[in-house]
């Protein structure tokens, strides 16, 4: 079995991927800025310390691993975005892809493949809804915060490829999960059996199952075949009106009651991160099926079902 290196592994998608690693028998390795001597290794999970303002990494980390899967970065939705924030989120993600890079180059290593994290707001809106041409690999980053901040992102992390690295970039979408992230906010409003639509709610939202999120790095890792980006979506985008009322249909029945957010509440309330809350981005994932891959939950009711059985 492989020896699999994670930076960003104690986020909401790095437990997960972690969970299916170690199921299937590889041994997990969490790169961690904290004191490692605090957390014990535990069978074939162990952690390792890197720093990346000081641009350092474990060796022995880094001559153990076979591959790397690399999700480092601030989280882009946790706080308002002002200058200083802006710049952490930038800085999260480019450095980390540096050091690693760096260390590629200066350590002795056995690592096969680099399976980096991106994200879908490489892309711009949608320039007509419904858009009837999603977005696919090979549009141009847009000119916005998120657009400019992928394309440094996946930059970063590009030299690996020299060293002789497979490298697989995956652009992430939205990710549902009952662990945190987009999900976790959507369902506050329902426990006062009120659905919040967002704006006008006709925006599309290009989302993913955090399993088949969890289980496409995983192909991306063992398939050999897979180099270049992709998009990590499922094949059936929605509305932003379409997920809220499947989600209050899941969790409430009919006992739910449709309100409008106003989208100059959300830019009062949200700044300039509103804009990504009310951006439309269909996003193709023809590429990903093209591999072989095959969702699990292809649909938001049947996502959404299983999350909040």
């Amino acid at each position: 079995m492989a020896t699999v290196l994670i930076t960003g592994g104690t986020g909401m998608i790095g437990k997960a991927i972690t969970k299916v690693l170690l199921t299937r028998g590889h041994a997990v390795i969490i790169l961690s800025r904290n004191d490692t001597n605090n957390k014990p290794a535990a069978g074939n999970f162990s952690y390792a310390r890197w720093d990346i303002q000081n641009m350092t990494i474990d060796k022995e980390a880094i001559a153990k691993a076979n591959y790397i899967i690399h999700l480092a970065g601030a989280g882009v939705a946790d706080k308002r975005w002002s200058k200083r924030r802006k710049q952490e989120i930038v800085d999260s993600r480019v450095k980390s892809g540096e050091l690693l890079v760096k260390a590629l180059n200066e350590i002795p290593n056995n690592v096969k493949a680099v399976i980096s994290a991106s994200a879908i707001g490489w892309y711009g809106p949608d320039p007509v809804i419904p858009n009837p041409h999603p977005f696919t690999e090979d549009a141009i980053a847009s000119n916005d915060f998120l657009g400019t901040t992928c394309k440094q992102w996946e930059e970063s992390i590009e030299p690996v490829t020299i060293a002789g690295k497979r490298l697989v970039k995956l652009r992430i979408g939205i990710v549902l999960s009952k662990e945190g992230g987009a999900l976790k906010e959507l369902l506050k409003p329902l426990y006062f059996s009120i659905a919040t639509i967002l704006g006008n709610g006709k925006q599309v939202i290009s989302w993913i199952h955090i399993d088949d999120l969890a289980r496409l790095f995983i192909a991306a890792m063992e398939n050999e075949n897979m180099s270049g980006i992709y998009n990590a979506v499922s094949p059936h985008p929605v509305s932003n009106k379409e997920l809220i009322l499947q989600l209050a249909s899941v969790k409430q029945g009919r006992f739910f009651i449709p309100f409008y957010v106003p989208s100059f509440v959300l830019k009062m309330v949200l700044g300039e991160m509103s804009i990504e809350v009310l951006k439309s981005a269909t996003v193709s994932c023809a590429k990903v099926e093209e591999t072989g891959f095959e969702f699990q939950y292809p649909s938001v009711k049947g996502a959404l079902a299983n999350l909040l059985k």
